[in-house]
């Protein structure tokens, strides 16, 4: 029973991430019957609870297809997803056997977390916690991006990104987002110079250069 009540809990978790990472969701219902990418996470979680067991990978293999010819989303069994993975549109996201993916992620349609070797063994990004990756991105490799990390649309990530930082461009180029508070997919308007710590600049330049290092607008 306990286990029943954690299971449904993380299901309700899902439904309040996207609630809160897409501004057009305006209730459990409509996310919990419209939204593929929620559904593709719930398939997930039954398929990886299969995958657990030796003797059922096979189905749990074909429950993970069967999600991804339903929603477009195709997330290996195998994989380790974290708590309230928002994955917004869906269509077109790979995620590989051996990725790993922290709490409170968001994923937008076209991304993948793939691999660059056909060995045995890890193969896939780690994503930290708090991770966005832009529409279209591409994390290839066993490669760690680092917490509260933003992947810009159409990024091939190939090499470790810090954490904090902003990774754009083919191959994607690292750099680093000074923030005055956390935010789930959001960045901070730039600090003004000689101000109190915690201050903004919120002229049209500054908002325009804002938007630029923020993937969560790339769609």
């Amino acid at each position: 029973m306990k286990r029943t009540w954690r299971f449904l809990r993380v299901l309700r978790e899902d439904l309040q991430a996207a609630r809160d990472g897409d501004p057009a969701a305006h209730s459990n219902a409509e996310v919990a019957l419209g939204y593929p990418g929620v559904h593709a996470v719930w398939g997930y979680r039954v398929a990886h609870r299969m995958w657990r067991e030796p003797a059922l990978r096979l189905p749990a293999r074909l429950l993970s297809q069967a999600v991804r010819a339903a929603t477009g989303v195709e997330i290996h069994p195998g994989a380790q997803l974290g708590r309230r993975l928002f994955i917004d549109h869906g269509m077109g996201v790979v995620i590989g056997e051996t990725a790993v993916v922290g709490d409170d992620v968001v994923l937008f349609h076209g991304a993948t977390l793939g691999g660059r070797s056909m060995r045995q063994g890890k193969r896939h990004p780690t994503l930290g916690d708090r991770v966005v990756v832009g529409s279209g991105a591409k994390i290839l490799g066993p490669v760690w991006i680092g917490d509260g990390a933003q992947i810009g649309a159409n990024a091939v990530v190939v090499k470790d990104v810090p954490a904090g930082a902003v990774a754009v461009g083919v191959p994607a180029v690292v750099r680093e987002v000074h923030r005055t508070a956390e935010a789930r997919g959001a960045v901070d308007g730039p600090l003004v110079v000689g101000a109190p710590a915690g201050t903004t600049a919120w002229t049209d330049r500054a908002e325009d250069a804002s938007l630029l290092v923020d993937p969560a607008i790339w769609i």
